[in-house]
């Protein structure tokens, strides 16, 4: 579980592939401190377990289930990624319950400045729109974000000037892919919901 809120930016060092699938090293200040093997690490929002760790980087693998719902497979050695450990319950939640299981990618198709903040617009699939609502929670690449608008095919977010500094989401380009995470209260409301007409039925 986690909090939305990136730690570090971390540079993806090697990439390769072995038996066991794609192995990502990533080369890290912060992160790594207490980390140890088996912890769990949100790259980019989607949640990898630590395979090695080193003085200043760390390695996990990424699925193939992973690689195709996530842009994690686009990935190339420079590239920077948002990193933040497992949250630990004893400390301040200052974003929303992220669990880093990432529903799907959308494409930027609008950054536009407002002062000193950015407008980000985003494509979504249909079925992960229905879950996305004005003033609710979104992970956009594991970012914590509050949702401004929601259109037909898109939403948008705002990001001031404080979290562009901390996060990878302001050097990407138009036409990029991000990960996408909703808030898992909507899905509970809708199993619910299914169970509960299923019932009266």
């Amino acid at each position: 579980m986690f909090t939305g809120l990136v730690e570090e930016i971390g540079t993806v060092g090697r990439i390769w592939t072995t038996d066991d699938g794609l192995l990502l090293a990533v080369d890290a200040e912060d992160v790594v401190h207490d980390v140890k093997v088996s912890d769990s690490i949100a790259i980019n929002g989607a949640c990898l377990t630590v395979t090695e760790v080193y003085t200043s980087s760390f390695v996990v693998g990424i699925a193939p289930e992973t690689q195709r719902c996530t842009n994690l497979g686009d990935l190339k050695s420079g590239d920077l990624v948002n990193l933040e450990r497992s949250m630990q319950f004893n400390g301040r939640i200052g974003g929303h319950f992220v669990q880093g299981h990432v529903d799907d990618t959308g494409v930027i198709l609008e950054i536009n400045p407002e002062d000193e903040s950015l407008w980000i617009k985003v494509q979504a699939k249909e079925d992960i729109l229905k879950y996305i609502v004005p003033k609710g929670f979104i992970a956009v690449d594991g970012i914590s974000l509050t949702v401004v608008n929601v259109f037909d095919n898109a939403f948008d977010f705002m990001l001031i000037s404080y979290t562009q500094q901390h996060v990878v989401l302001p050097s990407k380009n138009v036409g990029e892919l991000v990960n996408l995470e909703v808030d898992m209260l909507g899905k509970y409301v809708e199993r619910f919901l299914e169970g509960d007409s299923h019932a009266i039925r």
